[in-house]
C-alpha cells in the first residue's frame, strides 16, 4: 500500500543476545574442547582411570602421570570441560566434576590402550590414533584455509578443486605425496585410518549376519591389513575371500587365510560374488565414485547368482542432535582433507543409478553408518 513504510526485523532481545553472546564463545571456542581433547589422549588419562580400576581421583591421575603436583588446579579445570562434554564421567555423579573423582564413558573406553595391539573393547581398537590425526597441525592447518579456498576459482578442466588440505600442504591425504612430504604423521593417518574403519566391524558381522551368509567369494575394496576380511572368514569360514589395495599398502605377498592383490579400484576388482566398500566411497567425489560402482558392477554375477556390493558408509540423516552433528562435522571435515564427502539417502541413490544398479536395501543402520546391499 501506498506510504506504507518497509518491513522491518524485529531484532532480538536482550536476553537472546545475551544468549547468543554464550553461543558465540562456545562456537569461537570450540577448537578449546578438541585441543583439551588431544590433551587427555597424549596425557593417557582415559588408560589411567582404566587401570586404576574404572575410577580415579585427581591426585591419583596426577601420580599416573607423573605430573608435577602444582598442575593439579590446572588438572581439574581440563577435567570439568571434559566430563561436561561427555569425554568423561563424574563418579560422584556431580554434573561439574569438581569433587575430583571420575570414571571412563563409552567414549573414553574407546580412547584405552591396551597390552600390545590388543583393544580393551572387543572389536573396538583403539581409536587414540584417529584423536591424534584429526587433531594433527596438517588437518587443523587445513581448515584454517578453508576460507582462502573457498575464494579460489576451479583449476581449468577441472571438475573437482583440490581438497584445503592439497592446497596448504601440497600433499593428498592418504597418498604417497604424503609419505613424500613427512612419512611419520603419514603413517600415522594410515594406522588411524585403519583402526577407524575397522571398529565396529565385528558388530556388522553380528546385527547383518544375512548380508554375508549365502555369499560364496568376496572382494574386500581398500581392505588395508585384511583386518575386516580375516574377520568375515572367521565368522563365514566359506567365504573365499580377497583383499585389493594399492601396492604400497600390500607390501610385500601375505599368505594366510584371505588373498592379496595389489591393485587399483579404479582400474580393475577381482571379480567375486560380492564387493565390499566399507567406509571408502566418502574419501571420493560423486564422478569418482560412479568409476569405482561401475567397476564393483562388472567384478559381481548377476543379481539372480547372488551378484552384490555392500557398501558400509555414513548415511546422512540422523534425527536432530548429536549423532546429526557427528555426520555433518564428518561431512565438512571430508571437504578439508578430501575430495570426497557424507551422503544422505537420496546421494546414494543417484550414485547407484548412475552406475547402472538396478536396485538397494539399506539392511540396518549402526550408529551413524548403514550398510547397504546393491543388486545389479
Amino acid at each position: 500500500m501506498a506510504g506504507q513504510p518497509p518491513n522491518m526485523l524485529a531484532p532480538p532481545t536482550d536476553d537472546e543476545l545475551l544468549h547468543a553472546q554464550a553461543d558465540l564463545w562456545r562456537h569461537s571456542l570450540y577448537f578449546v574442547t578438541s585441543m583439551a581433547f588431544q590433551c587427555a589422549v597424549k596425557l593417557g588419562i582415559p588408560t589411567a582411570i582404566h587401570r586404576a580400576g574404572g575410577t580415579a581421583s585427581l591426585p591419583d591421575l596426577v601420580a599416573a602421570l607423573s605430573l608435577p603436583p602444582a598442575k593439579l588446579p590446572f588438572l581439574r579445570r581440563l577435567m570439568r570441560l571434559l566430563v561436561n562434554s561427555g569425554v568423561f564421567a563424574a563418579a560422584d555423579d556431580t554434573a561439574t566434576g569438581s569433587a575430583g573423582m571420575y570414571r571412563l564413558t563409552p567414549l573414553s573406553w574407546l580412547l584405552v590402550e591396551g597390552e600390545g595391539a590388543a583393544p580393551v573393547v572387543d572389536g573396538h581398537p583403539s581409536q587414540v590414533l584417529v584423536v591424534l590425526a584429526a587433531t594433527s597441525r596438517h588437518c587443523v592447518e587445513a581448515a584454517m584455509g578453508l576460507a582462502d579456498w573457498f575464494g579460489k576459482d576451479l583449476p581449468p578442466s577441472s571438475s573437482a578443486p583440490p581438497s584445503p588440505f592439497e592446497e596448504v600442504h601440497g600433499a593428498a591425504l592418504f597418498d604417497e605425496s604424503m609419505a613424500n612430504l613427512d612419512p611419520e604423521s603419514d603413517s600415522m593417518f594410515n594406522e588411524a585410518l585403519a583402526a577407524h574403519d575397522h571398529s565396529g566391524f565385528p558388530t556388522v558381522l553380528r546385527e547383518c549376519r544375512e548380508v554375508f551368509q549365502g555369499v560364496e567369494s568376496l572382494t574386500d575394496c581398500r581392505g588395508g591389513d585384511g583386518r575386516a576380511a580375516k574377520a568375515i572368514v572367521e565368522a563365514f569360514p566359506h567365504i573365499k575371500c580377497t583383499v585389493l589395495d594399492f601396492p604400497r599398502v600390500i607390501g610385500e605377498t601375505r599368505t594366510g587365510v584371505v588373498n592379496y592383490v595389489a591393485g587399483d579400484m579404479f582400474r580393475e576388482i577381482p571379480p567375486a560374488q560380492a564387493v565390499m566398500l566399507q567406509l571408502v566411497l566418502h574419501h571420493w567425489n560423486d564422478e569418482d565414485c560412479v568409476k569405482i560402482l561401475a567397476n564393483c558392477k562388472k567384478a559381481i554375477p548377476t543379481r539372480e547368482d547372488g551378484g552384490k556390493v555392500i557398501i558400509i558408509d555414513i548415511v546422512i540423516g540422523a534425527p536432530s542432535g548429536l549423532l546429526l552433528e557427528a555426520q555433518l562435522l564428518m561431512d565438512v571435515a571430508m571437504m578439508v582433507v578430501t575430495k570426497g564427502r557424507q551422503r544422505d539417502e537420496n546421494d546414494w541413490r543417484d550414485l547407484f543409478s548412475k552406475a547402472g544398479f538396478s536396485d538397494y536395501n539399506i539392511v540396518k543402520k549402526l550408529g551413524a553408518r548403514g550398510v547397504f546391499e546393491v543388486y545389479p
